[in-house]
């Protein structure tokens, strides 16, 4: 058994080797889990006690085989339980986080299993971020930062990069959510905003850089 705090940096660092294909530096842990240095250090040593996680100075950290599989499976757990209280429960995306941070650390042989089949094998989270199987395989998507698309092309929302409340919920406000489809009118060469028509709705609105920065698109079919 591991602590939730140990768990928490397993699946940090997991989270941050994915998005940025490699070794992970300290200063990044620090800043995803919004703590200090000397207490991301600290945590990587335990880490490396325990034969879940390696240290190299100037190269970054890295989970080994069963630190992966630690990390993994959690985030399996906690992206599943994400999908039950806005599927079942009825939760706003923008609440089920911290509910599922501490569903997730729930640990039984056959729930999270049953879970999965209750729910239909989900691929995907409500945020758009994908569900790994029991084997532990990511399911994979093509999408794109909506602030890359061109002007003129058709695209549906995917994902967000940015989970936090505050963001989420200005997507409510604006209408925009998962499989919204949008049309990209203009790019303002000023701030690189972006006037946008979501076709369901048939309205035009403009969307701000950092939040085009923030929003996973992929092609309609």
């Amino acid at each position: 058994m591991y602590t939730s705090s140990e768990e928490d940096y397993l699946k940090a660092i997991l989270k941050l080797s994915r998005k940025e294909n490699g070794p992970v530096t300290t200063g990044a842990l620090a800043t995803e889990l919004h703590t200090a240095a000397p207490s991301v250090t600290d945590m990587i040593r335990r880490l490396a006690e325990k034969r879940l996680a390696t240290y190299e100075r100037y190269h970054g950290v890295q989970l080994t085989d069963e630190g992966l599989r630690i990390a993994t499976a959690l985030v399996r757990r906690h992206r599943l339980w994400e999908v039950f209280l806005t599927e079942k429960l009825g939760f706003p995306w923008d609440a089920v986080h911290e509910v599922a941070e501490q569903l997730e650390h729930v640990q039984h042989p056959d729930l999270i299993e049953r879970l999965d089949a209750f729910l239909g094998y989900p691929r995907f989270d409500p945020h758009g971020d994908p569900i790994p199987n029991a084997q532990g395989v990511w399911p994979e998507r093509q999408r794109q930062l909506l602030s890359t698309v061109e002007v003129g092309v058709q695209v549906v929302i995917a994902g967000v990069d940015d989970h936090s409340v505050t963001f989420l919920q200005h997507l409510d406000r604006l209408g925009i959510n998962l499989g919204t489809r949008i049309a990209v009118l203009e790019r303002v060469e000023y701030d690189l905003s972006l006037y946008i028509h979501l076709v369901e709705q048939n309205r035009d609105l403009m969307l701000s850089d950092k939040a085009a920065r923030s929003l996973f698109v992929e092609p309609i079919n």
